[in-house]
């Protein structure tokens, strides 16, 4: 009768439990290194939805009557309105869309935009939205529709169109 295991049993199983490990470990190692991928392409993939949301909110919000649109080359539009929507929790602000170096800013203010470029009595707070290469506001052509498309192409290859309607007609 035998009541224990031998050197060679105990020496075999050590090993196949250590080539468990090894794979477990290496599977464990694989899995860390694609969420960090994963990870990377959602934070990516916020970043642009958050700018959308922004975007859509201002010019769905915004007061038609306001909206001063220059065109500064054939890639760059400079965009001033008056919206309710805010991110610096102000009331009625003030909005502008600039590209500054291939820079687009979003700037928001309680004072009127009047000129371009700015001036130096100018006051506002600014956000930087990324490089881009294209940055165009196109108004609709029906005076009455008050329908916009933005065409923003980021140099990073990311590209946002969109086509919005002012809820605020008036």
């Amino acid at each position: 009768m035998r009541r224990a295991f031998t050197l060679v049993e105990l020496m075999v199983s050590v090993a196949i439990l250590s080539l468990i490990m090894i794979f477990l470990y290496k599977s464990y190692a694989e899995l860390n290194i694609s969420n960090k991928i994963y990870e990377k392409e959602v934070t990516k993939i916020e970043k642009i939805e958050l700018l959308k949301k922004t975007i859509y909110l201002d010019f769905s919000l915004l007061k038609p009557s306001s909206v001063n649109i220059i065109n500064e080359s054939k890639t760059e539009d400079v965009f001033y309105a008056q919206t309710s929507h805010s991110i610096h929790d102000r009331i009625n602000p003030y909005i502008a869309y600039i590209v500054k170096e291939k820079k687009l800013y979003r700037l928001e203010s309680l004072k009127q935009f009047k000129e371009y470029p700015l001036g130096v009595e100018s006051e506002f707070e600014g956000d930087y939205l990324g490089d881009v290469e294209i940055f165009r506001v196109y108004k609709s052509q029906d005076q009455k529709s008050n329908e916009y498309l933005v065409n923003i192409e980021f140099q990073m290859k990311n590209e946002i169109l969109l086509k919005i309607k002012a809820l605020n007609s008036k």
